[in-house]
């Protein structure tokens, strides 16, 4: 349950944030799809976001985002713009709490998301560093730590999942900043592309 949870998480966060996102600001989505398709392969794959960073920010330079925003944007990104690690975390550390029989309150678990977007940044280049974040998260607010290694099992197939996201959004955000700054220059083809 917790991994259909997270894959339809995901996919409702792509389509209902991602989505408009590319659309308010006019990004050609087709086109955006075909340019990442292979660094999201390429995460999905390995588990791990660094190991497409090459070809993410090659896609995004043929794509038309400038190559200063790539450079600055990308990094940055990786390093502080994980929507799948942060997501997949929120839902980890609830499961905990209802393995455990442990009711948490509303405003308990908005401190719990808060705390978890601040300790991920930067787990982007280790794969299943996001376990260690849960056991830390889990014994700072007294959840008990044994429900984390059942995750174990089906960790790797959560761990495709929310790095592809994370690849998404950070190759989103660079075209989302070069439309935000004037230099979007997407080829003559796709200009009018939706």
């Amino acid at each position: 349950k917790l991994l259909a949870t997270l894959y339809v998480s995901l996919t409702v966060f792509l389509l209902g944030v991602l989505l408009p996102i590319a659309l308010i600001f006019k990004i050609p989505v087709r086109r955006f799809i075909k340019a990442i398709s292979e660094p999201v392969t390429i995460a999905f794959a390995t588990t791990s976001s660094e190991s497409a960073l090459p070809v993410a920010m090659e896609r995004m330079e043929q794509f038309g985002v400038p190559r200063k925003i790539v450079a600055f944007v990308m990094p940055t990104g990786y390093s502080f713009n994980l929507d799948g690690t942060t997501l997949y975390l929120s839902l980890a550390t609830i499961f905990v709490a209802q393995v455990s029989g442990i009711h948490l309150s509303i405003d308990k678990q908005l401190l719990i998301v808060f705390t978890l977007m601040l300790t991920s940044k930067g787990v982007a280049g280790v794969p299943r560093a996001s376990l260690v974040i849960l056991l830390g998260t889990a014994a700072s607010f007294g959840l008990p730590t044994w429900p984390i290694y059942i995750i174990l099992g089906i960790d790797e197939l959560m761990d495709m999942a929310r790095t592809s996201v994370n690849v998404i959004g950070n190759c989103l955000a660079t075209a989302v900043i070069a439309r935000w700054e004037g230099e979007f220059n997407p080829p003559a083809e796709t200009a009018n592309e939706v």
